[in-house]
């Protein structure tokens, strides 16, 4: 019998459950006057770094029904990490588990989460006479480390 063709998940099984974290990161650039707003906490929309870290977690949480084919797997720690630059936010997701398959996927969409939430709590200061976004964007999205098994920590 040949195997259904389309999608699948990966099987396995047969994996052992180890240590796994991975770190992903990314910016969104912004305005210097919202930068401003957001490091004196005069956002209307409140506290941008609270607002956007609870995003993380329900992001971080959700990537088995955001993305099909990912294994629902333990999530034990989730780490949100910002870095105000003078040209925008750097946003930094630490994400660990003992599964039998890593977290990439789940710091790469707890970052992406959490960039979308800045984007949106900032957004009024960002647009422009006509309502767009000239300036505003999010971009370098990476893993940037990690890690499978104790040993390697």
């Amino acid at each position: 019998m040949r195997p259904e063709k389309g999608v699948r998940m990966v099987d396995i099984s047969e994996k052992e459950v180890v240590f796994r974290e991975a770190i992903a990161e990314g910016f969104i650039k912004l305005k210097k006057s919202t930068i401003e707003r957001i490091k004196e906490g005069s956002i209307e929309k409140g506290d941008v770094f609270s607002a956007s870290t609870i995003a993380t977690l329900l992001g971080v949480k959700k990537v088995p029904e955001l993305l099909p084919l990912t294994h629902n797997i333990p999530i034990t720690h989730v780490e949100t990490k910002y870095e105000v630059l003078d040209e925008g936010i750097k946003v930094m997701v630490t994400v660990k588990t003992t599964a039998k398959t890593g977290v990439e996927m789940e710091a790469l969409t707890g970052v992406s989460i959490a960039l979308l939430n800045i984007w949106d709590m900032v957004k009024k200061y960002e647009k422009d006479k006509l309502g767009q976004y000239p300036g505003t964007e999010i971009k370098y999205i990476k893993v940037t480390k990690k890690i499978k098994g104790l040993l390697n920590r």
